[in-house]
């Protein structure tokens, strides 16, 4: 799991704690040539396409959270209301009370946890806190729930930042994600390498799981971070754990177990649980409802 690790403040030292700022690189000059009527049909009909593909918005921290020991973000389900009471996800290996139990399932239980609110630019702007968890596992998906004493128009009208949407679609294997840490202000650029069927790591099993390509070596820290599709803005998962030496199904080093039991150890490689069938789950106010149709999420 991605909780701080000593290990991971060792890897800062090293790289440092933020990641670079992208900066466009100069153009090399162009040596000059005669147009041609094939090269200007080129040029409208790229321009057409350019103006038709849907604009992809860079993903920042806004919305994203600090927790004491975990990253998280304030997140919304699509027909969510700006006066429902807001919610933040992160992970169930990150509740206050200790990993679940293995088939444990915790619904509507008192909290008091506060929450760093962080602006685009990775600043913290503002506390947030919870009045209850109302949802933990760490059964077949590794998250929590939240619920805030504030709405989604209060965190608007305080701070300007909106919450970060849930999208209902499954990532397709390919597809460029961002993973956003709140704890250590860092993001994570790779993109989905496919899904482990089962992933199981000690006491605990996840299904469906997302793994990254190489490029997204996240650490300590990053736990319950959300996973951000470059494409749409929109929330596919919350990051949870990688396999950091190449053990084999043990804590920390997760393993993949196929559907006909075969296991693979990708040493290095990290995770994160899918997030699509969340907003199933969430009614009217933001109420968990775990026997709406269409939930999935495993319960008590």
């Amino acid at each position: 799991m991605r909780k701080p690790l000593v290990a991971a403040l060792f890897a800062l030292v090293i790289t440092g704690a933020g990641a670079a700022p992208a900066i466009a690189a100069p153009e090399p000059a162009a040596a000059p040539v005669k147009a041609a009527v094939g090269s200007v049909v080129d040029t409208a009909n790229k321009t057409v396409a350019d103006l038709a593909a849907p604009a992809i918005q860079a993903v920042n921290f806004a919305g994203t959270v600090s927790l004491s020991n975990c990253s998280g973000s304030v997140v919304r389900m699509p027909d969510s209301e700006n006066d429902d009471p807001a919610l933040v996800m992160t992970n169930g290996h990150c509740l206050e009370s200790g990993f679940p139990d293995a088939g444990e399932v915790i619904v509507d239980q008192a909290s008091t946890r506060t929450f760093g609110l962080l602006n685009s630019a990775g600043t913290r702007v503002g506390t947030l806190r919870a009045n209850k968890i109302a949802y933990g596992t760490m059964t077949d998906t590794d998250m929590a729930v939240y619920q805030l004493t504030t709405t989604y128009a209060q965190i608007k009208s305080t701070y300007g930042i909106d919450a970060l949407v849930y999208d209902t679609a499954r990532p397709a294997v390919g597809n460029a994600i961002t993973v956003v840490s709140g704890y250590w202000k860092r993001t994570y650029s790779c993109a989905v390498d496919g899904y482990a069927y089962r992933l199981k790591e000690g006491a605990w099993t996840w299904k469906d799981s997302i793994r990254y390509t190489s490029a997204c070596q996240t650490i300590g820290g990053t736990s319950g971070s959300p996973v951000v599709n470059d494409a749409t803005g929109k929330v596919v998962g919350v990051n949870n754990t990688g396999n950091e030496s190449g053990g084999r199904c043990t804590d920390n080093n997760p393993c993949e177990v196929d559907a006909n039991g075969t296991v693979t150890v990708r040493r290095g490689i990290n995770y994160a649980q899918q997030t699509w069938h969340v907003p199933a789950c969430f009614g009217v106010d933001n109420k968990l409802d775990l026997s709406a149709s269409g939930c999935i999420l495993p319960k008590p």
